[in-house]
């Protein structure tokens, strides 16, 4: 028995059906929307891919950000002392600007210190002075006081209070006044 061949049946008629508006339209709209569809799914592709890229360059840049953060904490102590110091020479230019007496005052003071002796704070109160010092023996603070009466600079030179520190360094802390 020889095998049936299948027919096919074709319910659109090619030429009868291409030949017609309907049939044009219907043709124009099926390829149009077959290249639309694989234009929109090329979108998606290149958007998934484009994910990945995106993703690594988001990690690159938190990463970044880390990395700065730390450098401006560990910088943070470094500017606090900076403003600091700046804030306190601001402070000192306008003492030396606005008071010149006060400023020859302050250096003829530390020109006649003994070089065994600092000081630890001055301040003026209208026409008074008063210093405080430290040294390591009587002999500098007698010696002190003994150059600033000799300058003549000043009308009264007198130690207010001497004492020795707390530490086992044995230097004593000092007080002076000075009149103008």
């Amino acid at each position: 028995m020889p095998a049936k061949k299948e027919k096919e049946v074709n319910l659109l008629p090619q030429e009868e059906f291409e030949g017609s508006t309907l049939g044009r339209i219907l043709k124009w709209a099926l390829s149009t929307f077959r290249i639309m569809v694989i234009i929109t799914e090329m979108v998606v592709m290149l958007a998934f891919l484009s994910r990945f890229w995106l993703d690594a360059r988001s990690t690159d840049l938190n990463e970044l950000i880390t990395q700065k953060q730390a450098a401006i904490a560990a910088d943070a102590d470094f500017e606090k002392e900076f403003k600091d110091t700046q804030k306190r020479l601001r402070i000192f230019a306008n003492l030396t600007s606005a008071n010149k007496p006060f400023a020859e005052t302050l250096k003829i003071i530390t020109s006649y210190l003994p070089a065994d002796s600092f000081l630890a704070s001055v301040s003026f109160n209208g026409e008074s002075f008063q210093v405080k010092g430290i040294t390591q023996n009587e002999i500098s603070i007698a010696q002190f006081i003994a150059n600033l009466k000799a300058s003549q600079k000043f009308k009264e030179v007198s130690l207010v209070g001497i004492s020795s520190s707390e530490g086992t360094d044995g230097s004593l802390i000092f007080t002076i006044k000075l009149a103008k």
